[in-house]
């Protein structure tokens, strides 16, 4: 989708800009970003729209999740880059080594919830999981939960952990979850292991929540979970309404305690 034929009218939610106009300044400021990156090919007239956009989308994010805006930055850990160094056909993505959170200029829109999902994943696995402080490893939440590493104690770790139960396990807890199952079929059928990666099964399991799990509709921020196509990748919607009350249960009390300490 062209950056320019995105129209507000697939947003429904809150005025946060009360109509004006923000800047990626605006963005960094509110939300608590490290640095932003523009394209040397984005114009003017695109850079102005993105920037409301993608303020309204990350607005969103954090409404949703009931997290105070300057957490969506993850402590000014998160870089966010629009319209450069774009990868051939993908949307966005998150590169861990720069912490960086790509969108491209004109395919970005409806991926920023998934890589979020894998920037937030990357963040938290050294404040969830105890680490080999030598270990020069990208380690991600997910992947820790899945190796067995030992938890650090803490009220929140706990229900991160009960957040991968819910996604990755049946409700008993004794086995792979029926969406595990379908994601491994997937990749049987693709000749490569992608799709039941953790962290792909993490993320695909937030966006969709994300997506319908709430009366904000923002199709910048997520789309494209709900087709048909899409469901055989996706949590079913039994799923996703246990998942939408383990993540609230996380990120609720994460966020009253934010506040608390801004």
């Amino acid at each position: 989708m062209k950056l320019s034929s995105f129209k507000y009218k697939t947003r429904t939610g809150p005025d946060y800009r009360h109509g004006e106009q923000v800047t990626f300044l605006d963005i960094k400021h509110t939300f608590g970003l490290g640095n932003i990156r523009i394209g040397s090919w984005v114009t003017k007239d695109e850079k102005e729209l993105a920037a409301n956009i993608i303020f309204d989308a990350l607005a969103d994010l954090a409404f949703i999740l009931s997290l105070p805006p300057h957490a969506i930055g993850l402590r000014g850990s998160l870089n966010l880059v629009f319209g450069s160094g774009g990868r051939m056909g993908v949307q966005a993505h998150y590169a861990p080594f720069q912490r960086e959170l790509a969108l491209a200029k004109n395919a970005g829109a409806g991926a920023l919830a998934h890589e979020f999902w894998h920037a937030y994943d990357h963040y938290i696995a050294g404040k969830a999981f105890n680490l080999s402080a030598s270990s020069k490893h990208v380690h991600f939440a997910s992947n820790c939960w899945l190796e067995n590493k030992p938890l650090i104690e803490h009220p929140l770790n706990h229900r991160l952990q009960s957040l991968f139960n819910t996604v990755l396990l049946t409700d008993c807890g004794s086995d792979k979850h029926d969406f595990v199952m379908r994601s491994v079929k997937a990749d049987h059928l693709l000749n490569k292991r992608y799709y039941s990666i953790p962290t792909e099964m993490m993320a695909r399991a937030f966006e969709s929540v994300i997506e319908t799990c709430t009366d904000i509709s923002n199709s910048y921020l997520v789309a494209g979970t709900t087709t048909a196509e899409a469901l055989a990748l996706y949590p079913d919607q039994s799923h996703r309404d246990s998942i939408y009350q383990a993540l609230i249960a996380y990120f609720k009390p994460l966020g009253d305690a934010l506040q608390r300490n801004y």
